[in-house]
């Protein structure tokens, strides 16, 4: 299918992030339609990407080859509920809410004689909204594997795409990445704020935190070399790094990390529990 017919449900800053990146792939703003119940909203989609916005959730699922559910996670079993009757069967539904399970949405979906449908759950992360995300996805048994294929490529529009082997792993990913940007505003807030003790200007403290923080994610990303090696080649013996890295391990940092990704995944589990009821 060379222009899958995409309707989005909901068209916050997520929504519009996937619809820019899908149209610098090519794909027709014909193809695309998004559905918002925010009148400024949807003339703000429709100005911006010259793609169909819908006020009625069902019109802008008419004959869709794809559905993205992008509401909040609190508004999803209604969402699904009052979706479930005008979806074509054989529609591949992703959802890219935090906490909803496979399973619920089968359930929310699911229609008398009708097959279950065909889900696949993802988690980006916020640099999706400058294509520099990474996102985590699984597919329920019900996908096909053109399904996938249209899945990934609709992700990959906006940063890198991983598909998982267990829905289960989806609360590690949430841990990892779909958290992980404010763990690194945490570590440059702190790096800031230690410069100005140190004497720096705000502003200069500031600059040189983000900076650093761009340059470092740029060697790891752009180089084969790993994280680890890439630390030891600029900790020299007995040199300022080094002593840095000796206060971070004085202090158990890697421990800290650990016991902060174990409570951000419970925590996502937990949501998951209540959320999916």
């Amino acid at each position: 299918m060379t222009d899958p017919r995409i309707s989005f449900i909901g068209a916050g800053n997520m929504a519009a992030s996937l619809i820019g990146g899908l149209l610098a792939q090519g794909i027709p703003a014909q193809s695309l339609r998004a559905a918002d119940p925010g009148e400024a909203q949807r003339q703000q989609i429709g100005e911006r990407f010259g793609i169909a916005t819908f006020a009625d959730n069902a019109a802008a699922v008419a004959d869709a080859d794809v559905v993205l559910l992008a509401v909040k996670p609190q508004v999803m079993k209604a969402v699904c509920e009052s979706l479930a009757p005008h979806l074509a069967e054989g529609t591949l539904v992703i959802s890219i809410a935090a906490g909803i399970s496979c399973d619920s949405l089968q359930r929310w979906l699911a229609q008398p004689g009708r097959p279950t449908a065909a889900v696949v759950r993802c988690m980006p992360n916020t640099p999706a909204l400058l294509r520099q995300g990474v996102s985590g996805l699984f597919a329920s048994a019900e996908v096909s594997a053109d399904q996938r294929g249209l899945a990934e490529r609709l992700l990959s529009a906006v940063g890198l795409a991983l598909w998982l082997d267990e829905e289960s792993l989806i609360d590690a990913v949430t841990a990892v990445s779909g958290s992980g940007p404010a763990y690194f505003f945490l570590m440059v807030e702190a790096m800031t704020a230690a410069g100005v003790r140190l004497g720096l200007p705000q502003a200069t403290a500031d600059q040189l935190s983000r900076q650093t923080a761009l340059g470092a994610a740029r060697m790891l990303c752009e180089s084969d070399v790993e994280a680890a090696e890439l630390r030891r080649r600029v900790t020299s013996p007995n040199g300022t790094t080094e002593a840095a890295i000796k206060a971070f391990q004085a202090g158990e940092f890697e421990a800290l990390v650990q016991r902060a990704l174990d409570a951000a995944a419970a925590r996502s589990g937990e949501l998951a529990e209540q959320l999916g009821r």
